[in-house]
């Protein structure tokens, strides 16, 4: 006869077998689950759980009873416990240390092979799963956030104002902190392991279909932004170390904008493009840190140094609200949303639980906020009134240390395009053919499609401002301020705590509509005649 004590001890053993950390609780998603009064219970659809087949020791299958149940929203108890300033300290799923004996049914002979191997299975996926200490987590989430987009924090300053810029800062970082946490909270309530599949868990079809274009628009709208980049900063550079460059055949062409953007992007980013493997792009992170603290320097040291014509004059005005400051929140929110990794970050933590992250989460949106708020301050003091998208573009040509920030964002924006592009093409394939195989002719035809598509818009425009306001007022804003509340407000029981996710909601479809509208008549105006010459 089985007992409960012996039950408890075959347990142990098995997890001491497998060499599941009880400090570490680790998860095995799915297949142990908490007492229904002490945790929150996530059950992954079939989809999200392989079921192999195998065999066990033991003719015994242990199945909790609470596992194979069906909960509504209203029922899952953790809604005290998944608010944004939970200290809740349980994984997302709970891991086998946490496993309530006193729930377990023991059924005799009954299918004993199958949910046993899963066990091995899934237990030997969590041992093999990529880990990160808090710190490698903390640097992987700024580094997402600290990107192209910190280059244009000065111009949303001078669309906002000074003082209403440095309120709206603050505001979308704790909002956007907040955000990044929920869809981790989400994930746990709808028991999905992505952003999509909580999406479309929540919203069927429809929901898929907004999460993919919200995706696959950020990410190529960032490639867009890069090609600008590119052109901006590389002829600026062949100039000043060749300054008759411009005048010798075909050599002169490294100091013309299309030129550059059309060599440059098909010569190194088609092919980076090109692999299959993201991973072999790891390496580029540690350049754009390395690329964006270099830029950051510059723009405050050389403010300094900057002649006074090529200063703004000061303006009152730019101290004070401005009518432009909800294209500001596009710039702003086109550098911070990373909303797209958070649970690829989660799930690389040693100890996935929602404290850690939110931890995690924490220092990454303040020291990213530090980070452009101080790029914006040196920018929009030293030019005012004149800043562009690119603040780089107020400096001098021939300013040595301005022209090594150029040359680093530059190389930087041509490695980094290509980790657009899999983005890109990674939700196209998802989404058109989410049950083939690798295909080298689509793979081959989306990424030359995608590349050749990006780079001819970068050579139509060079107003790097109103690409980060289009982006940030549409996509940015599906991904940071409405679908996650949306999410939640989905998932859990109506209440007062409801209300913020309501109120984010709502706050982003204003700012999308509105700002769609701002920036369409700012572009006719300047289809006008006002427009910008590249």
């Amino acid at each position: 006869m089985i007992t409960a004590t012996n039950v408890g001890a075959e347990d142990q053993r098995y997890h001491s077998q497998d060499q599941l950390s009880l400090e570490n609780r680790t998860l095995i998603p799915g297949i142990l689950t908490t007492d229904i009064g002490s945790a929150s219970p996530s059950h992954p659809s079939i989809a999200d759980t392989p079921t192999p087949t195998g065999s066990y020791p033991t003719p015994l299958r242990l199945i909790s009873d609470q596992a194979h149940q069906s909960y509504s929203p209203e029922e899952l108890p953790s809604e005290q416990s998944l608010s944004p300033t939970s200290t809740s300290s349980s994984p997302l799923l709970p891991g086998p240390q946490s496993f309530n004996h006193q729930s377990i049914r023991l059924l005799g002979h009954e299918n004993v092979t199958g949910r046993a191997h899963e066990v091995d299975v899934l237990a030997e996926h969590e041992r093999t799963r990529p880990r990160s200490n808090m710190r490698a987590a903390f640097m992987n989430m700024a580094n997402s956030i600290i990107g192209a987009g910190i280059i244009g924090q000065p111009y949303a300053m001078r669309q906002a104002g000074l003082l209403a810029g440095i309120a709206l800062l603050v505001i979308l970082t704790i909002t956007v902190d907040w955000t990044i946490r929920l869809i981790v909270i989400n994930s746990k309530l709808s028991g999905r392991r992505t952003f999509q599949g909580t999406v479309e868990y929540c919203f069927g079809r429809t929901g898929l279909v907004a999460i993919s274009l919200a995706q696959w628009a950020f990410a190529f709208g960032g490639m867009v932004a890069f090609g600008i980049i590119v052109g901006d900063s590389i002829p600026h550079v062949a100039a000043a170390i060749w300054p008759g460059l411009k005048s010798i055949p075909i050599l002169g062409l490294l100091t013309n904008r299309k030129a550059v953007i059309l060599v440059f992007i098909m010569s190194i980013s088609y092919p980076l493009s090109l692999y299959r493997d993201i991973s072999k792009l790891a390496k580029t992170s540690t350049m754009a840190l390395i690329s964006m603290v270099i830029i950051l320097m510059t723009v405050i040291f050389q403010g300094f140094l900057v002649p006074t014509e090529s200063r703004g004059a000061p303006d009152a005005s730019l101290l004070t609200l401005q009518s432009s400051i909800l294209q500001a929140i596009g710039v702003i929110s086109f550098a911070f949303v990373c909303h797209h990794n958070s649970l690829l970050i989660y799930d690389s933590l040693q100890a996935p639980t929602i404290d850690r992250f939110s931890l995690v989460t924490h220092y990454s949106t303040f020291i990213s906020m530090l980070a452009c708020l101080l790029m914006a301050l040196a920018g929009f003091l030293t030019f005012g009134s004149l800043t562009e998208g690119n603040v780089l573009n107020n400096f001098p040509p021939d300013n040595v240390m301005v022209n090594i920030a150029r040359l680093c964002f530059g190389l930087n924006m041509l490695t980094t395009l290509p980790l657009e592009a899999f983005v890109c093409r990674e939700v196209m394939a998802t989404y058109w053919f989410p049950d083939q195989h690798f295909s080298m002719p689509f793979h081959l035809l989306s990424t030359t499609i995608l590349i050749t598509s990006a780079m001819i818009l970068s050579l139509l425009t060079c107003d790097l401002g109103i690409v980060f306001e289009l982006i940030g007022a549409t996509s940015a804003c599906v991904l940071a301020y409405i679908l996650p509340p949306l999410c939640y407000i989905k998932l859990s029981t109506r209440s007062w705590k409801t209300i913020p996710a309501i109120v984010c909601a709502v706050f982003g479809v204003l700012v999308m509509v509105i700002s769609l509208f701002q920036i369409m008549s700012k572009i006719y105006r300047q289809h006008g005649g006002a427009a910008k010459t590249c």
